[in-house]
């Protein structure tokens, strides 16, 4: 297991039943810093290489710590919301700050966004919305617990997942809730910031267990159900195999990653599986008109054929440094890592062609796409934009 799956973890034990004596005891097994656990983990060293395309800084600000959480920038247009763990949210247009507000408590949930309506949900289950033209707040409502992911934007809706993966749909407007979606969760399930993946009237979501589920956006109601990944093992432990990040859409395919699992394509129209491969990811995924590519938990990155899922290339120079999501950037891929680099790889083999450091801090954040680059948030606060350059 690798220190990122072990530290990621170590933070998303929600619930425990038999099979483990004391708490105390799942910390041991589950820290890598435990003393009951010998082993150092030491992540790759950076490998020298040529590089074929020069990745640049189109502008660079700072919100804030991130603390414990995952806090995912959202991207609307020019426009990028980024938010704090200390409660401050703001949204650069071009890298100009429009605004910049303090919602008064301290944010776990990342930003979801549109252009009427931003939100952003707390530790404390709250959700928060405010103006997109000004940050003036606009309404609060309430989950039945904390939230950790983004929440989406859109269809008229906030939607929400809590901690304890029930899935809400509020009312743009003013916040009253139209519907809850929930399900009975295995006994061991990982404290995940995977958020909803919305397509026109219905949404993607992953669930503990291996459980990908399309759901209404009208009522709430589940459309179908399909298992990505199948428990297995002798302990509980063992047998955790989460969707710990956002699935992806295109026109026909829809893929979902499983820690301790499988990567798995299925078509959206009928819900069956197109092909599976044993991967465990709890980074996630990104897709493109050629294929899917995946940050495992050792440290690889992967291309799969986006109709056959056979392996294209797999780049294998980035164990143990805690890869980020991927992000497909025209010819080339992106994904950040746990001291702060930014790698670029070519879509084609998936040999290095850039590197950037940021400020040393992990980018566990979502990279988000823009119209012209892409946006990565650090664990320290910084937010920089982007650009692949020939």
């Amino acid at each position: 297991m690798s220190l990122m799956a072990r530290t990621a973890v170590l933070l998303a034990v929600a619930t425990l039943v038999s099979g483990c004596s004391t708490m105390g005891e799942v910390f041991d097994k589950l820290n890598p810093l435990s003393s009951s656990v010998p082993t150092k983990i030491k992540p790759a060293e950076l490998v020298s290489f040529q590089p074929t395309v020069k990745l640049s800084t189109v502008w660079q600000r700072s919100i804030g710590t991130s603390g414990e959480f995952t806090l995912t920038p959202a991207v609307v247009g020019d426009s990028v919301y980024v938010a704090s763990n200390g409660g401050m949210l703001a949204r650069y247009d071009n890298g100009q700050e429009v605004w910049r507000v303090n919602v008064g408590q301290p944010i776990a949930g990342g930003v979801g966004a549109d252009r009427e309506v931003v939100a952003v949900g707390t530790s404390k289950g709250e959700v928060l919305a405010f103006n997109s033209a000004d940050g003036k707040p606009k309404w609060k409502a309430r989950a039945s617990s904390e939230v950790l992911a983004a929440p989406a934007v859109g269809d008229g809706l906030v939607i929400v997942r809590s901690g304890d993966s029930r899935i809400f749909g509020f009312d743009q407007a003013d916040g009253k809730r139209r519907w809850v979606y929930q399900r009975t969760i295995p006994a061991l399930s990982l404290r995940t910031n995977a958020g909803v993946l919305l397509a026109g009237k219905g949404l993607l979501v992953g669930f503990p267990g291996g459980k990908l589920v399309a759901i209404s956006t009208t009522n709430g109601a589940a459309l179908w159900e399909i298992t990505i990944a199948q428990p297995k093992g002798a302990t509980e432990l063992e047998r955790v195999a989460d969707i710990t990040s956002s699935p992806v859409l295109d026109i026909r395919h829809a893929c979902a990653a499983a820690y301790q699992g499988r990567v798995s394509c299925i078509d959206v129209n009928t819900g069956s599986t197109i092909w599976s491969r044993d991967v465990s990811s709890s980074a996630g995924i990104d897709i493109d008109s050629k294929a899917v590519y995946v940050s495992d938990d050792k440290g690889a990155v992967h291309a799969f054929d986006r109709f056959t899922g056979s392996s294209l290339w797999k780049q294998s120079a980035l164990t143990n440094r805690g890869l980020s999501r991927p992000i497909a950037m025209g010819n080339h891929i992106a994904v950040g890592d746990a001291q702060g680099y930014i790698h670029i790889l070519r879509r084609d083999d998936g040999a290095f062609a850039a590197r950037m450091s940021t400020d040393g801090s992990a980018i566990s954040a979502e990279p988000q796409a823009l119209e012209r680059g892409f946006v990565v948030q650090t664990r320290n606060g910084g937010v920089y934009s982007l650009s692949i350059e020939k």
